[in-house]
């Protein structure tokens, strides 16, 4: 079998290395700039995007979600889907671009697509999943090859299917520490994925391993490496507790004074316009809102005002609003508060 690219970028990263999850709706061009802003982290992810999508008509739609900038480096693709065929094709176009590596989805657990055999009802569907894996590799070129998965469908199955992965010489795992089943509920199991990165001591050293699930703190980072053995942690839904997540000097986004949250969710709605305009819902923008107010007594009102305003114009003069009643008038040249 191919062995791993010890060359691949993932084998160049400072340990432990930090990695933004890929997020549905979230993990956009504009969201990864604003993280890159607040606090970079070691490795970017682009959201899920379906190969069957990108092979289809609706490509040239589907292909927003790949659009990026240098900021947002390095950056993996991550792609989805059942079709072989269509992972050749794509990992042929990804890597005639400036992406770092291509990840496959064996992880997500929205049952809309495990019912249809997607992401991590591969899981139990291992012969489609080695043939994704080889589909992917043989046409990634230069690009680094990873999977995205759980440490069980129904239940744990770590030596049956983290096993099964690391005999494909993958050059990064990132495992997260719940099985299928559980979607997001109950606590991340760190302990089954130290018993992946014994798997991957024992039978694929060359492969990098990475940890997810549950992660919120720097010191959370600190004790999951120490108790996991892992070479990295993805952090996903940490960053909308704690948006400095990835910063080491000790700064807290929660102390940050309220009006310079408000400027910063200001930043992300004028992005978020620039880039995308009418061609993305609105209200997929809200969901961020209180990643940057919080739940804070002080801000309440405006908080709910925004989270049920109409429209990217309506959103935009509340923010104008609230900032002027302040007496912090908007300044003519937007700063960077995050």
């Amino acid at each position: 079998m191919t062995s791993p690219k010890q060359s691949s970028f993932w084998h160049k990263l400072p340990r432990p290395f930090q990695v933004l999850a890929p997020m549905e709706d979230v993990t956009d061009t504009v969201f990864r700039r604003i993280v890159a802003a607040a606090g970079k982290p070691d490795v970017f992810f682009t959201e899920f995007t379906g190969v069957d999508g990108l092979c289809g008509s609706r490509s040239h739609i589907i292909g927003r979600r790949l659009i990026h900038t240098p900021v947002e480096s390095p950056l993996v693709a991550q792609i989805w889907g059942n079709t072989p065929e269509n992972y050749a094709r794509v990992a042929h176009r990804l890597a005639g671009q400036d992406f770092s590596g291509i990840d496959i989805n064996m992880g997500c657990p929205i049952r809309k697509l495990t019912r249809k055999g997607y992401c991590s009802a591969l899981i139990e569907n291992r012969n489609l999943a080695s043939e994704i894996i080889h589909a992917t590799r043989e046409h990634a070129g230069h690009l680094a090859c990873s999977v995205k998965t759980r440490i069980g469908f129904r239940s744990v199955a770590l030596d049956e299917w983290i096993g099964f992965l690391l005999e494909h010489n993958l050059d990064a795992l990132t495992v997260h520490g719940r099985i299928a089943q559980q979607m997001s509920e109950g606590s991340a199991d760190w302990n089954a994925i130290a018993g992946c990165v014994s798997i991957r001591n024992m039978h694929a050293p060359n492969t990098i391993v990475i940890g997810n699930g549950d992660i919120r703190s720097q010191e959370d980072i600190r004790r999951r490496v120490a108790q996991s053995g892992v070479d990295g942690v993805m952090i996903g839904r940490g960053i909308f507790g704690n948006l400095f997540i990835f910063r080491k000097d000790g700064v807290r986004y929660e102390d940050l004074p309220i009006a310079d949250r408000v400027r910063a969710l200001r930043r992300h709605f004028r992005l978020h316009n620039r880039q995308w305009g009418g061609d993305r819902n609105y209200h997929a923008l809200k969901k961020f809102v209180k990643m940057y107010l919080r739940e804070d007594a002080a801000t309440a009102r405006f908080t709910d005002a925004v989270l049920n305003s109409r429209n990217y114009e309506h959103g935009m003069q509340l923010i104008t609003e609230y900032l002027a009643q302040a007496a912090d008038p908007v300044e003519k040249t937007e700063r960077r508060p995050v």
